[in-house]
C-alpha cells in the first residue's frame, strides 16, 4: 500500500466535510470553497505524512485539474494546476539545494566548522560559538536547513563531544553533549531566518506577502538579509549564553578541541580544487544575490537572484565539482520543486479566487471586536501564527495554511505592511525551535539522544521567547533605522 491508511481516512474525511458537509460561506464562490476542501486534505495528509510530501503534491495537482476548480475547461484546469511550476522562487531554492551538494561534497562544510573550533575551542562555550558561526557562514547557499544543521555542523558537533567521552549511550551526555547539541540545533533557525536562500520555505513567505501587497512589497535577497542583518547577529550573540545558563556543561574548558579540530584539518590536507571553486562560487552567488553589480554599473546590470542560482549551477558543472548524476541524483531538490510547485498554486488560487481576503476579513472582524490597536492586534496575531507550530510537523505546511490569512489580517487591522512582513517571516523561522518534529533538522539532532524529550522542549520554548523580543526590540528599532516605517 503506497499511503497510511489513518492519516489518508482523516485527510479524506477533512476534505468531504468540507466539500459537502459545510454550507459556502456568503461572501465565498463554491469553486474557493471546494478548492480550500482540496487544501485542507492536503495540509492534514502533509501533517499526517499520509505519503512523502512529493507523492500528496502530485495527487494534488492531478485533484485541482480534475475537479476544474480554478477553471472550467480541462485544458485551462491542468495549465492552472501547474502554473507555479515557472515561478522564478520555486527555481531559485531547487538550484540552490542543488548548488550546496557541492559544499558537501568537496569538504568546504567541514573544513568551515573545524577552522572555527581550530582558533576558538579551547572552551566549551568557543566550540559553541564555532558551531554557531559556521552556521552563519554555509546559510546563505544552504537552502535545505536540515543539510546544514544535520548533515554538516551535527557530525562535527558530534565528534567534538565525543573527543570528551559525552556520549548519551554512556549516560556523559551532560558533560558537554546536551549544550553543544542544543546549541547546534538552535542556530538553525536564527540562521534561516537571516537569508531567503538559507530554508526552503523562505522563498513562500516572500512569494505570499507579494501577493497579499499586490506587488507593493516584493523582498529581494538584499533587502531580507539587510533586515534581518542585526537582529539575527544578536540572537546568534545571546543563543548560546541562554543555553549555557538552562544547560550548563559539566565540561567548561576544552582545550584538545582545538587540538583535534587542527587534527582533523591536517587529515583533510591543504584546501582542494574543489574547495577553492566553491568558495569562487560562493562569492560569486553573495555578491550577485547582494546586488553588488547594480550598484556598481546600475540598473541594467542587475541579475535576477534566480538567474544567480543558475549560474552558480553553471559553474559547478563547468569544473567539475558537480556532474550531472550528483544534481540528478538530488532528491531533496527536485523534491522540493514539485510539492512546493503545488503547495504555491494551491495557495495562489484561493487568494485568487478570494477566499484568503475573505478569511482574512473574518479574522480582522473578530479581533476588531476586542477593542485593540494595531499594535496588540498584529502582536497577538503574530504569537497565534508563531505557537500554532506545536500542531506542525512542517513549516512549509504551516506557512501555506496559515501565512496569507494571517499577515491579510494584520495589514486590515494596520499593521504597518513591510515591518509586518519581516515580523512575520521572522516568526516563519522562530517557530522551528519548538519542538523535536518542528523541522527536518530537529529529529535528526534529537534522534542522537544528546537530550531528554522535557529538555528540547523546555529550551524551545525558553529559545522562542527570547527570539521574539529579539526581533521585536532589535529588529523593529533596526528597521526604523533602515526607514521601513
Amino acid at each position: 500500500m503506497g499511503f497510511k491508511p489513518i492519516p489518508a481516512a482523516i485527510a479524506l474525511a477533512l476534505g468531504l466535510l468540507i466539500w459537502f458537509g459545510i454550507p459556502v460561506p456568503e461572501g465565498v464562490t463554491p469553486n474557493a470553497w471546494h478548492l480550500l476542501a482540496l487544501f485542507v486534505g492536503a495540509i492534514a495528509a502533509i501533517i499526517g505524512k499520509a505519503m512523502p510530501i512529493g507523492a500528496l503534491s502530485i495527487i494534488a495537482v492531478a485533484l485541482v485539474a480534475v475537479t476544474g476548480v480554478t477553471n472550467d475547461k480541462p485544458g485551462g484546469a491542468i495549465a492552472d494546476a501547474l502554473s507555479s511550476f515557472s515561478n522564478p522562487l520555486i527555481w531559485l531554492i531547487g538550484i540552490s539545494i542543488m548548488i550546496s551538494r557541492g559544499i558537501i561534497k568537496t569538504g568546504l562544510g567541514a573544513r568551515i566548522g573545524y577552522l572555527f573550533i581550530a582558533v576558538w575551542g579551547k572552551k566549551t562555550i568557543g566550540i559553541a560559538y564555532s558551531l554557531a558561526l559556521s552556521e552563519l557562514i554555509l546559510a546563505p547557499v544552504t537552502p535545505s536547513n536540515t543539510a546544514r544543521g544535520g548533515g554538516i555542523i551535527h557530525p562535527i558537533m558530534r565528534a567534538i563531544a565525543g573527543s570528551y567521552d559525552s556520549d548519551p549511550e554512556k549516560g556523559t551526555q551532560g558533560r558537554m553533549g546536551r549544550y553543544l547539541a542544543l546549541t547546534n540545533y538552535h542556530a538553525n533557525p536564527i540562521t534561516s531566518a537571516m537569508f531567503i536562500t538559507a530554508t526552503a520555505p523562505n522563498p513562500l513567505v516572500v512569494d505570499l506577502i507579494a501577493k497579499a501587497t499586490g506587488a507593493q512589497i516584493s523582498l529581494s535577497w538584499g533587502t531580507w538579509a539587510l533586515a534581518m542583518l542585526l537582529p539575527g547577529l544578536v540572537a546568534l550573540a545571546l543563543m548560546p549564553l541562554v543555553l549555557y545558563w538552562l544547560y550548563p556543561p559539566e565540561i567548561k574548558s576544552t582545550p584538545n578541541a582545538a587540538q583535534f579540530a587542527s587534527e582533523r584539518l591536517k587529515e583533510m590536507g591543504p584546501i582542494s580544487r574543489g574547495e577553492w571553486i566553491m568558495l569562487g562560487v560562493f562569492g560569486v552567488l553573495l555578491l550577485l544575490w547582494a546586488g553588488v553589480p547594480a550598484m556598481i554599473f546600475g540598473k541594467a546590470a542587475a541579475v535576477n537572484a534566480t538567474t544567480t542560482a543558475f549560474i552558480g549551477l553553471s559553474l559547478c558543472l563547468i569544473t567539475g565539482v558537480l556532474t550531472w548524476d550528483d544534481v540528478i541524483k538530488e532528491k531533496s531538490a527536485w523534491d522540493t520543486i514539485v510539492w512546493f510547485g503545488a503547495l504555491v498554486m494551491m495557495a495562489s488560487f484561493l487568494n485568487k479566487l478570494g477566499l484568503i481576503g475573505w478569511f482574512a476579513k473574518t479574522m480582522e472582524s473578530g479581533i476588531g471586536h476586542l477593542g485593540l490597536g494595531w499594535v496588540s492586534a498584529s502582536a497577538l496575531l503574530m504569537l497565534v501564527y508563531l505557537y500554532a507550530h506545536y500542531m506542525f510537523a512542517s513549516t512549509t505546511a504551516h506557512i501555506t495554511a496559515m501565512f496569507a490569512a494571517f499577515y491579510g489580517a494584520g495589514l486590515a487591522l494596520g499593521a504597518p505592511a513591510l515591518p509586518f512582513a519581516l515580523m512575520m517571516a521572522a516568526a516563519s523561522n522562530i517557530m522551528m525551535t519548538l519542538t523535536h518534529y518542528a523541522t527536518g533538522t530537529s529529529p535528526v539532532i534529537f534522534g542522537s539522544g544528546y537530550t531528554t524529550l522535557g529538555e528540547w522542549w523546555k529550551a524551545g520554548f525558553v529559545m522562542s521567547v527570547v527570539l521574539v523580543i529579539v526581533w521585536v526590540v532589535v529588529g523593529s528599532a533596526w528597521w526604523k533605522v533602515l526607514g521601513y516605517w
